[in-house]
Order: structure tokens, then C-alpha cells, then sequence
């Protein structure tokens, strides 16, 4: 599968590391161009310089930078996402960091949405932290969750399958409606990490539930 990876930070370059590995085709692009050509030299993708120009040919574009960068950035896209699975990782923030931006409001995956009509907006992800995606998707044992919430049956379903392919337990979240509390318990972890001066490490994990597999979705 032809995948942009838009933006080079902790999860973009960990979702790009860990897409190749799995035989995925990677397009990368930042707003710091020598480090979008330092991670494509690094995993043997193709950097490029703009969000356009991953977008082309790609069929599921990831937006991997701050929530303050989205809206341009959505602009851009706009012309050329039509009919494309674009999967949104961000955690929108409060100014001061002290939770989620859109609290009770909506999602960042909703406003992207808006911005983006034409698109299939899959919110995934998000609630996991860079170390986990690079890990593997496991910690002490324990394979964690990837979340997935969507409107669009299809273009959940192969976001489900991307998650299997890092590693992950693939849940259906829901419609995408559900974003916003994907978001919250983004927030929760990401508090709990800044609060107890955890290394970043920790992960969801739903015991008890049917795991939602792609193959079990797809039949």
C-alpha cells in the first residue's frame, strides 16, 4: 500500500519506520525538509517536499504534526484528497497543556473532516505514544490496543489492518464521533506521564473484549 507519512516527529517517524518494515510503500514529507531526507535515507522510503506531493499517489495519507499545522495543511490537501483514507494522529491540546482542546466540543478528527469533505477521515493512533509504535506494539508481554474511529466502513477496515501490521491489537472505536474521546484518554496518558514523571511508556488496554481482527471485519 502507498502511504504519506506527513510530518518526521516522534509518531511520524516511528508509524514510517514501522509501515515500511511491513512492506508498505513510505512517502515523507516535514516542514524540516533535512529531516524528512534523513529518516527516508534511514528506512529506504522516498522523501518529498511538500504535503502535496506525498498526497498523489498515496492511498492513505497520515497527518502526523501539531494540531496548530493541520488547518494549512488541510488546505493544501485539499485538491487532491478526494476519495483518500486520510488517518488522523493528533492529540489538539489546551494553550496551557492541561487537557484536550475540544473537550465536550468535538474532535480534531471532526474539524479535519470539515476542512477535508472529501476525504475519509480515520482517527488512529493518537493514543499511542511514539516509544509504543516503535516498540512494536507490545509492553511487558502485553500487545496493546490501536483505536480506531471512522464513518467510512472501508477506510476503517484498512486501518485496522495497518494496526495488526504494527503489532497492535486493532479495536473499532465507533464512528467518528468517538474521536473526541479517543482524544481524551490521549490526554488522560499523556497527563499521567507528565504528573508522575513516568518515561513515556505506559499504553491502553481493553481486557475482556473480542478483539475487533480485520479478517473477522472483513468477512
Amino acid at each position: 500500500m502507498n502511504i504519506a507519512i506527513i510530518g518526521s516527529g516522534n509518531v511520524g517517524a516511528a508509524l514510517a519506520r514501522r509501515l515500511g518494515g511491513a512492506g508498505h510503500q513510505v512517502k515523507v514529507t516535514s516542514r524540516t525538509r533535512a529531516s524528512a531526507r534523513a529518516l527516508a535515507s534511514e528506512i529506504g522510503a522516498q522523501a518529498v517536499a511538500t504535503p502535496v506531493e506525498a498526497a498523489l499517489d498515496a492511498e492513505v495519507i497520515v497527518l502526523a504534526v501539531p494540531w496548530d499545522a493541520v488547518e494549512a495543511i488541510a488546505a493544501e490537501l485539499y485538491p487532491v484528497v478526494a476519495g483518500k483514507v486520510v488517518v488522523d494522529v493528533t492529540n489538539p491540546g489546551r494553550p496551557d497543556g492541561s487537557g484536550p482542546l475540544f473537550a465536550g466540543d468535538g474532535s480534531g478528527a471532526e474539524r479535519i473532516a470539515a476542512w477535508l469533505p472529501g476525504a475519509r477521515i480515520v482517527k488512529a493512533f493518537n493514543t499511542i505514544f511514539g516509544s509504543n509504535l516503535a516498540a512494536g506494539g507490545a509492553r511487558q508481554g502485553v500487545r496493546l490496543d490501536a483505536l480506531v474511529a471512522a464513518d467510512d466502513a472501508e477506510a476503517k477496515l484498512t486501518v485496522l489492518k495497518l494496526a495488526a501490521d504494527l503489532g497492535f491489537d486493532p479495536i473499532d472505536a465507533g464512528r467518528l464521533s468517538n474521536a473526541g474521546l479517543l482524544e481524551a484518554i490521549a490526554w488522560l496518558n499523556i497527563s499521567l506521564n507528565i504528573s508522575n514523571g513516568w518515561p513515556w511508556q505506559s499504553g491502553w488496554k481493553l481486557v475482556g473484549a473480542p478483539v475487533s481482527r480485520p479478517e473477522v471485519a472483513a468477512a
